[in-house]
């Protein structure tokens, strides 16, 4: 594969992981790399990102990408004569003493002895025989199942703690170290799978969507903490799109008396327009969220972005149910740290469920009898949860009711579309009586939150 075939393959890849790159980037690309010397792998990285790459989350998807098409220690199919050789077996012994180096790297936090040690432990225990040609493969969780990092966090901890620092304090950082090493060794291991079925398989099959096109319910522990950190930027853009666009439409209908008096001075031509100023319309927000099992992250992300736009509306009130509900509105208070009010309201949504088991049907019931001064004639309803109702009576006439009584009405489905009225599903049943739509992901949240805005 020459330089170009590499490089526009490098930047579909980017594409397919979520990055909006365009043509005019992929141009600036070619002139700044044709300037570099691509001796420096580190400097070809930078200068890829720096033309290519337009916001720090999508940083992550760009380097997985990148590691790919430019690996470190593979070139153009050929190995090293390290890697040519056969795996190091893994005995207790070797085990251990591969831990040990490990456990010095971690706390010293010695980089470079991290990412040699993922390489070697990846080599040593990674390797996975497979029947015929082509089929042995590379395994990062089998090289850290087998090497088992987390074992080595309280011996670290201690160390730290003698050192002056506090409990808490040592288990974040030494938790973030951890993390860390995860990640080489797992970038090692799809540099190996690359060298052996192409880079372009890898890409598609290991390599996550950038943070903004993430699946909310497959999102892990990291990724949650990704989101969280998307979510008021994301506001912050809403904010200064919505804003243009009320500008951009803020004339009301024509004034025809200022018009015609002004067209005097031209000789009865109207020369200038004259418009009555336009009215600011902003509607009430009632939000009602299932936060049971994985759906309850989406409401919690959906309910931040909401809260950071709540200028938007005259009034936003939220409530959590599983089956039974909860008022949470006092939680969002302006200015505060949006980890702190998903604490508060995962302590508050605790008293969301009597039963333990999802009911929308009763759940609805329970907010029509006990806060029918929530809905009025200028209020937008806007139901967050996958419909899974668990077989029981869906109370779909007390929801018209309640969709009868607002202005409007807008339901948030998690789950991919193809997933609907499978199982307990009851998408069709609620989808008759409000407008459902599919939302998985914080660009299909932003697009959604915009147009009800």
């Amino acid at each position: 594969m020459s330089l170009l075939d590499r490089h526009i393959a490098f930047l579909e890849a980017l594409r397919s992981a979520g990055l909006p790159v365009s043509l005019a980037e992929d141009l600036d690309a070619v002139v700044a790399l044709g300037r570099l010397h691509w001796a420096d792998r580190e400097l070809v990285r930078e200068a890829y990102a720096a033309t290519v790459c337009k916001r720090q989350a999508h940083r992550p998807s760009f380097d997985a990408v990148f590691d790919l098409y430019f690996p470190a220690l593979v070139g153009e199919g050929r190995t090293s004569p390290e890697e040519a050789r056969p795996p190091i077996g893994d005995t207790p012994e070797q085990l251990r003493a591969l831990q040990d180096e490990l456990g010095e790297a971690l706390a010293l936090d010695d980089q470079q002895a991290m990412a040699d040690l993922a390489i070697r432990a990846v080599r040593q225990l990674g390797h996975m025989p497979g029947q015929g040609p082509g089929r042995s493969t590379w395994s990062a969780y089998t090289t850290l199942k087998r090497l088992s990092p987390e074992d080595l966090v309280f011996r670290i901890m201690q160390g730290l703690e003698q050192g002056g620092m506090h409990t808490e304090e040592a288990r974040a950082v030494v938790s973030a170290r951890v993390d860390r090493f995860r990640d080489l060794v797992e970038r090692d291991a799809r540099r190996r799978i690359a060298e052996v079925k192409g880079a372009d398989h890898v890409s598609d099959a290991t390599v996550r969507p950038t943070v903004d096109r993430l699946d909310f319910l497959s999102a892990r522990r990291g990724d949650l903490d990704a989101l969280r950190r998307e979510i008021m930027p994301l506001a912050r853009r809403l904010a200064t799109r919505l804003t243009k666009e009320q500008h951009a439409r803020r004339r009301g209908p024509l004034d025809f008396r200022r018009t015609v008096r002004a067209s005097i001075s031209t000789g009865g031509v109207p020369l200038t327009t004259h418009h009555k100023p336009k009215r600011p319309h902003r509607s009430e927000l009632v939000v009602l969220c299932d936060v049971s099992g994985s759906v309850a992250h989406f409401a919690q992300f959906t309910l931040l972005l909401v809260f950071a736009l709540r200028e938007q509306f005259t009034k936003v009130r939220a409530f959590t149910f599983v089956d039974d509900i909860t008022e949470v509105t006092e939680h969002f208070t302006p200015g505060a740290d949006p980890a702190e009010v998903l604490a508060h309201l995962a302590e508050a949504s605790a008293h969301a469920a009597r039963f333990g088991r999802t009911n929308y049907g009763r759940a609805f019931a329970r907010f029509a009898e006990q806060y029918p001064d929530a809905l009025g004639p200028k209020t937008s309803l806007l139901v967050l949860g996958d419909a899974r109702s668990n077989y029981a009576d869906l109370q779909l006439d007390v929801l018209e009711d309640i969709v009868a009584r607002v202005k409007r009405s807008h339901w948030l489905n998690p789950e991919h579309r193809r997933n609907w009225d499978s199982g307990d599903s009851a998408a069709h049943e609620y989808g008759a009586v409000v407008p459902m739509v599919e939302c998985r992901n914080l660009t299909q949240l932003g697009e959604f939150v915009h147009d009800l805005v």
